[in-house]
């Protein structure tokens, strides 16, 4: 048998049991990201006979990495590093940069800083070592059997043939008023399809369209650590600043998430004038924190104190533990006007490779966001938007029951969670 490596985080690879704010983020089964404050890995490699052989590296962000045939670590420049060494006067002036390379087609200086992306990393290194992959977001099951009979539905030779073209830049009619009417009920408001949500590509299209749309250069944008790897450089590319606060554990003997808290007091510090607005993830990602009521409603109130918009990245909505409830900001009183929240069909029904998500809010930001939508990647594929749409009809009517599959999802990964919770580092097979 050949030698297999694996590349896993090795942090959050044991999910949490028990306790309030316990929320099931398997790692990326149901779609891990990594905070961008966290860069350990583990190097494993076996065969059937020999030995296990396991080396911890640390990826820097002023380094490449890469396995030699030895299974050493072999760390080198990266391109961000030289490109960071190059003169900005041979940037200005079209000269010949360092070691005589043209330099007459720089990098757009809005991109200084982002040229490193750590996804790229993880596909590159997945198609040279072939590995089993825990660190990026796809499983390796099939995905709602229901959804993927819609799409071959609306794919079929019978069907409609507009489906196989452009559709509504803005979201496919099917699709957005499915959304409004599963969210309005969560809610318990009135959404317009037409004007209060936005079908992106994925949720990082919905990240991306919030700040290009709502942020500008002076602004400031609160960014609660641990958080997903994007939301740092989409803020830098906006022209705004980024303000970082921590999540900290508060109980040294809860082993849970829930112990994980803001202090308010820290928090309330960072509002001012210049803070034009706040990413929440909840649940998070990557502690599996759910935000409580009573932690939502402080935020809620300096949002409303100093004119704050909230964009509530809520892609893992449905995978929370039985006991434990997830609370969407914009239900809260007076939050609806200043908070865009956002989801994900890849988080919801297992669907990575289809990138469709989703916004929701006042017209007001949902204009601003269509904005930065139409002139970016205009319009998204038409016949997931179709099955998509189609299903959600079937899971409204299912809400609450045990037919949903909302429900059904949670549950099986909270078992699986439960059933390998025993396993301890170092016992990978």
């Amino acid at each position: 048998m050949q030698n297999k490596s694996i590349i896993c985080f090795r942090r959050i690879l044991r999910t949490t049991t028990g306790g309030s704010g316990s929320c099931l983020l398997s790692t990326r089964s149901c779609g891990h990201r990594p905070s961008s404050v966290f860069n350990l890995f583990t190097c494993h490699q076996k065969s059937v006979g020999e030995r296990k052989q396991r080396a911890i590296f640390e990826i820097r962000k002023s380094h490449h990495y890469s396995l030699t045939p030895t299974n050493t670590i072999k760390l080198s420049p990266s391109p961000s590093q030289l490109i960071s060494n190059t003169s900005n006067t041979g940037r200005e002036k079209g000269t010949m940069a360092e070691g005589n390379n043209p330099n007459k087609f720089p990098l757009a200086s809005k991109y200084d800083g982002l040229e490193r992306n750590l996804w790229v990393e993880f596909v590159e290194l997945n198609t040279k070592l072939n590995p089993l992959n825990l660190g990026q977001g796809f499983p390796d099951f099939m995905p709602c059997e229901k959804v993927v009979k819609e799409l071959a539905k609306s794919c079929d030779v019978d069907a409609n043939p507009l489906l196989h073209q452009y559709t509504r830049g803005y979201g496919h009619p099917r699709l957005v008023k499915a959304l409004a009417a599963l969210y309005g009920r969560l809610i318990n408001r009135s959404i317009d399809p037409m004007t209060e949500v936005l079908v992106t590509v994925g949720a990082y299209g919905s990240l991306f369209c919030a700040l290009m749309s709502n942020v500008g250069p002076g602004d400031e944008v609160i960014i609660i650590e641990p958080f997903f790897d994007c939301y740092q450089p989409m803020v830098k590319l906006a022209g705004g600043t980024c303000k970082f606060i921590a999540l900290k554990p508060t109980d040294p003997t809860d082993e849970t998430s829930a112990s994980w808290k803001l202090d308010t007091n820290e928090l309330a510090s960072m509002f001012n004038s210049k803070t034009k607005a706040i990413i929440l993830n909840t649940p998070n990602n990557p502690l599996g924190k759910v935000f409580t009521k009573s932690e939502l409603e402080i935020i809620a109130d300096l949002c409303k104190e100093f004119n704050v918009i909230v964009i509530s990245d809520e892609v893992y909505e449905w995978l929370v533990y039985d006991g434990n409830e997830h609370i969407r900001i914009a239900s809260l009183d007076g939050m609806w006007d200043r908070t865009i929240t956002i989801g994900s069909a890849g988080k919801t029904f297992s669907l990575t490779g289809w990138k469709l998500g989703w916004s929701y809010g006042p017209k007001e930001l949902i204009k601003n966001m269509s904005i930065a939508h139409q002139n970016s990647v205009y319009v998204c594929q038409t016949p997931g938007q179709e099955a998509l749409g189609a299903a959600l009809e079937k899971e409204i009517k299912r809400l609450g029951t045990p037919a949903s599959f909302f429900l059904q999802n949670g549950n099986r990964f909270e078992r699986t969670a439960r059933s390998h919770d025993s396993i301890s580092e170092g016992s990978w097979t």
